[in-house]
């Protein structure tokens, strides 16, 4: 099947638009997972409809479904950092996880009402799939383009740093002004910057963990301390904008 990457994304862009989804871009800050996305985070918080679009089903971007072995696998989710967590199920095709559908329970340490549920899958995956190779390297991002000519230096080099390169001192340094800065914003009511250096401090503490410096003892106190930020700014935005 000609399905180049570039072509799979805007079928999915327009599948969910016309599905009367809003289709978001993607947010500009360092984050470990799309979940993180604040319209996910604060949209799921309080009583107010909110669709977003991120995915869409496998068969509308050209995975037949009868030529495929395709099952539901239980697989509850949770995000300690968020204090999040749901119920829900991992799509496995041909024996490989593609996508994940979760029911959430709690955000922020708080219950959700109405539940939201998330939709969320590898691209990648699905491409494989959908073109036939066995290396996302190989995958045609467009016609003329491979998908490892575009990403695949970068993930070299952005390993590298995360690995071994990223200066410890500056990180353990920078996670205590981001800490404050997000005090200092939830005590201005300000929630959305507050939740933008939330998320620095979540990327600060994934890369002092890849750096592989925090003991076990240190990783759950940190967690803890972003699990009480992620709560702040879920009461703050249910008090501004929950109603």
């Amino acid at each position: 099947m000609n399905v180049n990457f570039q072509d799979i994304i805007l079928k999915l862009q327009h599948f969910w638009a016309d599905n009367g989804c809003n289709v978001l871009q993607p947010y500009d800050e360092n984050m470990g997972a799309g979940t993180f996305h604040p319209a996910t985070f604060f949209g799921a918080l309080g009583k107010k409809p909110t669709s977003i679009a991120y995915a869409q089903p496998c068969r509308a971007i050209g995975i037949e479904t009868e030529k495929h072995d395709i099952r539901f696998v239980e697989d509850d989710w949770e995000s300690p950092t968020l204090g999040a967590w749901g119920l829900g199920w991992e799509v496995w095709l041909d024996g490989m996880e593609i996508s994940q559908f979760t029911y959430f329970q709690q955000v922020g340490g708080i219950e959700v009402f109405p539940i939201s549920v998330e939709l969320t899958y590898g691209l990648e995956r699905l491409a494989m799939y959908i073109q036939e190779v066995d290396d996302f390297k190989k995958l045609q991002w467009n016609n003329t383009t491979k998908y490892g000519e575009m990403f695949f230096d970068k993930e070299v080099e952005y390993s590298e740093f995360n690995f071994k390169i990223a200066d410890v001192k500056s990180l353990f340094t920078a996670f205590k002004d981001y800490e404050n800065q997000v005090a200092k914003l939830i005590e201005n009511k300000l929630v959305y910057p507050a939740y933008d250096y939330l998320l620095k401090c979540s990327h600060t503490f994934n890369l002092l963990d890849a750096r592989g410096v925090i003991s076990v003892t240190e990783r759950a106190a940190y967690i803890g301390k972003i699990r009480t930020m992620a709560k702040k700014c879920a009461l703050l935005y249910i008090e501004k904008y929950g109603d």
